[in-house]
């Protein structure tokens, strides 16, 4: 008799769960490591906040994938997700927001613009005076390349799926993982050529901010879209329902879509009439 008078509704109530406040903690101790360690002190304390955040990732992920095994993803419970990642998407958004309004705060002012070691102006024109900036036809406008075929195959693995072709899910996954893989290795090869550094320079500090945080996205989007690989092997998704590899999907052309903005402007508009190499 208890049970016909249950209400039956479409929300899935998650059990207590850890991931919260250990996240949170993580976070905390990865945050303050960070500070420690650039003021001089020890990056083992940043570290292990890291490797807590992973730790987080991985359990809170795995629960949430075992939910959806049990079938606890109902169409609410699935349209929340949804949201959830929107807003994710949306906060990552404002975050670049803010380097690229430091780029061209710098850029389109350079006049106020100075030299963080020296306090010299940066000569009145952009890039700075002394500064070497990279070709973007070369290795910059190669990496364009590299991400914009990796949203068309990450597109057809999501095209596979939604038709039931488990074998072109894997093929267009496999491409994709690939090309964010060599798209990090081409940048952290740019890196390694540059003619000024991260410090001492208003265009050096921008300019590594903005790219080298998307390059950190690349690989983040490289492991979200790699879980989502073996995932596909193991027949995690299925035609009706494939959220998970749907978000990594958002986030992906997300990071290609920032990408062609920080081309645009941080490598070729702000290159113009500079010395490049």
């Amino acid at each position: 008799m208890a049970e016909a008078h249950v209400k039956q509704h479409d929300y899935h109530v998650v059990d207590p769960s850890p991931w919260p406040i250990i996240g949170s903690v993580a976070a905390l101790i990865a945050t303050s490591g960070g500070v420690i360690w650039m003021h001089g002190g020890t990056s083992l304390i940043a570290i292990v906040g890291i490797l807590g955040i992973m730790y987080t990732m991985f359990g809170w992920w795995r629960d949430v994938i075992r939910e959806s095994r049990a079938g606890f993803h109902t169409p609410v419970v699935v349209l929340g997700l949804r949201y959830g990642v929107i807003l994710f998407i949306a906060s990552e958004v404002m975050f670049f927001v803010a380097w690229f309004w430091a780029f061209f705060d710098a850029s389109l002012f350079v006049g106020e613009a100075i030299n963080f070691q020296r306090m010299e102006f940066t000569g009145g024109h952009w890039p700075p005076t002394g500064i070497e900036a990279f070709d973007p036809w070369h290795l910059p406008l190669l990496n364009t390349l590299i991400l914009l075929t990796s949203g068309t195959t990450v597109t057809w693995a999501h095209h596979a799926i939604v038709h039931g072709d488990r074998q072109g899910l894997k093929y267009g996954l496999w491409c994709t993982v690939a090309l964010g893989f060599f798209f990090s290795l081409m940048q952290a090869y740019e890196y390694s050529h540059a003619h000024f550094g991260f410090s001492g320079n208003i265009y050096g500090a921008t300019f590594f901010m903005s790219t080298g945080f998307h390059g950190f996205h690349v690989i983040v989007g490289t492991i979200f879209l790699a879980v989502c690989l073996l995932r596909a092997y193991v027949g995690d998704f299925t035609p009706k329902k494939h959220f998970g590899f749907e978000a990594a999907a958002w986030y992906w052309h997300f990071v290609d879509v920032v990408w062609l903005f920080l081309f645009t402007f941080v490598y070729v508009w702000a290159s113009a009439g500079s010395a490049t190499h």
